[in-house]
């Protein structure tokens, strides 16, 4: 890709979202910005580096962006990008701010007037809700639960009309489970795991019956989960 063809990019943060699985799930606009960028702020350079290596883009500068130094990493943004330089932000997967880290960069750029560009891209509960059969024309997407408080909350979002959208982890999903069965088990629930990978799996029945299946295979269930709740058919 010659970079001198393409068009001059004004100055903004520019949120770009990059592949939850298959790397060939990015748009075509990403990948010509990323190629003439000068700057990408991002979660892990790492996870960057063997991104944009894969793509054959090269020769970046890289701005770590760590949740304990946003004030020192968005003002350097901010001066950056006011010295007339476009810069890029991306998560590890999927789109920024969508629970993942972004948010505090995004409104250190609002509160200064500059302007937030965001490409859209992939997230996890797009394709998650449209294979899971229940009504998508109103959904609430919570993602992750926090910790604390958890029975409540949950309580609330199954008493929802709408169809509940919740992320978890590995090692808490047989946990998730099993405080839905125990508020409501005969409730329908739609389960997806490494969407977009080789061994993408979705298992879709009451939350009983797919606590039993999620059970069965414990040992080698990997990654993150996207859990897709029927709306409450009840009021």
């Amino acid at each position: 890709m010659d970079s001198q063809q393409l068009p001059t990019i004004e100055p903004a943060l520019y949120l770009v979202s990059t592949p939850i699985g298959n790397k060939e799930d990015i748009t075509i606009r990403s990948l010509k910005l990323l190629q003439q960028v000068q700057y990408i702020a991002c979660e892990d350079t790492r996870t960057t580096g063997q991104l944009l290596k894969m793509y054959g883009i090269a020769n970046k500068h890289f701005i770590p962006c760590p949740e304990q130094q946003q004030a020192e990493k968005s003002s350097y943004i901010r001066s950056l990008i006011q010295q007339g330089n476009p810069v890029i932000y991306v998560s590890d997967a999927g789109s920024p701010c969508i629970s993942d880290p972004g948010s505090w960069l995004v409104t250190s750029m609002i509160e200064h007037q500059i302007q937030v560009i965001a490409l859209p891209g992939a997230t996890a509960f797009v394709p998650a809700i449209q294979i899971s059969g229940f009504d998508t024309s109103r959904f609430y997407f919570y993602g992750f639960l926090p910790k604390k408080g958890r029975s409540s909350i949950l309580t609330s979002l199954l008493q929802k009309e709408e169809t509940v959208i919740l992320y978890e982890s590995t090692h808490r999903i047989v946990s998730l489970l099993e405080e839905i069965a125990g508020i409501e088990p005969t409730r329908m629930v739609s389960i997806c795991r490494e969407l977009t990978k080789k061994f993408e799996e979705s298992i879709r029945g009451t939350v009983s019956e797919c606590l039993v299946q999620v059970n069965k295979d414990t040992q080698s269930i990997k990654g993150e989960f996207v859990v897709v709740i029927e709306g409450n058919n009840d009021k």
